[in-house]
């Protein structure tokens, strides 16, 4: 089975620890722009949301990427991206679904969780244990768990 990112909303203070820690892990900066998560606010519901990539079990990201440069490991599920053969085309920011992939100029590379090589270092230094990584039980139940946390927020926004 494969471990993933999973995240508890009402868990969440806020503090976005995790994306400055994921942007000096990743970009020697502390800055969220350059980070490979992001703390999003649901002020009608008093809820922030860490969103960072679902390591989907057909990347769209992957599909339109021209030069190969993302590919899925088979046996971890982590989809990664080439540095070396991105060119920066952004086509892969533009087809992710969730909005999980950003542009780093500074760094003139794409931005994406790679589960730090099975060290997430926002789960390590979240402080109120909102993101855990931990065994997805396979595909169906990884959709099952993803619907249900947007069920969740989003159902109660709307409400």
């Amino acid at each position: 089975m494969a471990k993933g990112i999973v995240i508890s909303p009402d868990k969440c203070t806020g503090c976005r620890i995790c994306e400055l820690a994921c942007s000096f892990i990743k970009n020697d900066s502390f800055n969220p722009k350059d980070s490979a998560i992001a703390v999003l606010p649901y002020d009608s519901v008093g809820l922030q949301v860490p969103m960072t990539c679902l390591q989907c079990d057909d990347p769209h990201c992957m599909t339109v990427c021209t030069v190969g440069a993302i590919t899925k490991d088979p046996k971890t599920g982590v989809v990664k991206v080439d540095d070396e053969k991105c060119i920066g085309c952004k086509m892969c920011v533009s087809a992710c679904p969730f909005g999980n992939m950003t542009y780093s100029s500074r760094h003139e590379g794409v931005v994406k969780c790679d589960l730090c090589d099975g060290e997430p270092q926002c789960v390590k230094l979240c402080p109120s244990d909102a993101i855990e990584y931990k065994e997805l039980d396979g595909p169906l139940n990884k959709r099952k768990n993803i619907a249900n946390l947007f069920s969740d927020v989003f159902g109660e926004v709307a409400e």
